[in-house]
């Protein structure tokens, strides 16, 4: 198993942090590591959904929810022969704001070897995704998907 975690500071309520971080959807509007994230079936934020995520520098991957704490954390999962890549989204709340904590996990037989060839450009998307959450969390101007 190989595993990469980075943690960011947010100066907003955890409250705001978690509608940006499960707006999956519009992920591609503020981390560049991210072109499109697409549910199947159009479903919900919540175990089992499906989504189909595109990211610079690799081919689309097929992940499933396999479990939401609404306002706190989801983790998804992506298969691929030999390996799975574990992804947990965590928010908390700080006494300044809140922590967001992103971590990337691959496990399985070619896991460790996919991880060593992909350290570079995994440590860097997971840095633009923490940077690009912060950043709109803490934008005032910023209105979430069912946001009034």
């Amino acid at each position: 198993m190989k595993e990469f975690r980075t943690s960011i500071d947010i100066a907003a309520p955890a409250e705001r942090a978690w509608q940006v971080m499960s707006d999956i959807d519009r992920w591609h509007e503020w981390t560049p590591s991210v072109r499109s994230i697409t549910r199947i079936g159009g479903a919900p934020l919540a175990a089992g959904t499906r989504v189909v995520i595109r990211q610079p520098k690799f081919p689309p991957a097929l992940w499933r929810m396999d479990a939401v704490e609404p306002g706190r954390s989801f983790t998804w999962v992506s298969r691929a022969p030999g390996m799975t890549v574990t992804a947990i989204h965590s928010v908390l709340p700080m006494p300044t704001g809140s922590r967001a904590t992103l971590t990337l996990r691959y496990d399985g037989v070619l896991g460790p070897f996919f991880a060593r060839m992909t350290e570079r450009i995994t440590e860097r998307y997971l840095a633009l995704e923490a940077t690009g959450l912060k950043a709109r969390s803490e934008d005032a101007t910023y209105r979430h998907a069912g946001a009034p």
